[in-house]
């Protein structure tokens, strides 16, 4: 046998031609992921059978001059708000705690076009949630009969109610990728900012600039009702980078460089 005959062939695939993984595919594997779990499904159960059970406990305990389309847009906004955010923990946590992590990158290398897609995932399950909120509000409203059921109630209401909910949807997710681990996520969520809350409203020192560095204290004006002024505006930009774009950041840089087992 000659020595050529020994030498092996470098085998070489070209993959030059292959089409990249469209977004919206992508997209649609997140949303997927969302029921897959039972925790992801349950949850998703959980908040449409609370958010019915609340517009209908509002509907019969209100007088019918409350049953006004604000008001049960604003009681839907506190379940939602709570459970919203795990929702965001899980669609990043499922994968690392029951480690298909492995596959997904094996599959989409590209770690950067994942979160991307999950963030898109998240906000459209939360959009989902809030039209669900909005059509049952506006039922119980039709069916409540109040004079002025849709009086102080517009366009930038609804907006506004949006970036509440969206806001939390994306602070759980970076919690999420901050910690990839849904226990710590989901404790640390829930537990420091309300800490820092308390905190902020007992230490004086802090009560004149917590607008400005506590979600929980710039964001009642969203579901007030009132017109917001500049500065208040200003005052959610601010905790807003704090507590989600921050988190964000960090939990997309861990990510990009976590060691997947």
């Amino acid at each position: 046998m000659t020595a050529a005959a020994l030498e092996p062939t470098a085998a070489t695939l070209d993959i030059s031609s292959t089409p990249r993984i469209p977004l919206g595919r992508l997209v649609l594997v997140e949303l997927r992921k969302l029921a897959d779990t039972r925790s992801g499904k349950w949850l998703l159960i959980a908040i449409g059978v609370i958010t019915l059970l609340i517009v209908t406990t509002v509907f019969l305990t209100a007088k019918q001059s409350d049953r006004t389309f604000l008001n049960f847009m604003g009681a839907t906004a506190t379940p939602q708000g709570f459970l919203l955010p795990v929702l965001g923990i899980l669609l990043v946590t499922s994968e690392w705690n029951q480690r298909t992590a492995l596959v997904t990158f094996t599959l989409m290398p590209l770690r950067g076009r994942v979160v991307v897609a999950k963030v898109i995932a998240a906000l459209l399950a939360g959009l989902a949630a809030i039209v669900l909120a909005v059509a049952l509000a506006a039922l119980a409203t039709v069916v409540g009969g109040a004079s002025d059921a849709w009086a102080h109630i517009g366009p930038d209401d609804l907006a506004k109610f949006g970036v509440l909910q969206a806001t939390g949807v994306l602070q759980g997710l970076a919690f999420g990728l901050l910690f990839l681990n849904s226990a710590a996520a989901i404790v640390v969520y829930f537990v420091v900012p309300i800490a820092f809350s308390i905190v902020a409203n007992l230490w004086s020192a802090l009560k004149d600039v917590a607008p400005w560095i506590d979600l929980g204290t710039s964001q009642p004006p969203l579901y007030s009702g009132v017109d917001m002024t500049g500065e208040q505006w200003g005052q959610l930009a601010t905790s807003t980078a704090l507590w989600v774009l921050l988190p964000f950041a960090l939990g997309v840089l861990r990510v990009l460089r976590a060691e997947v087992k």
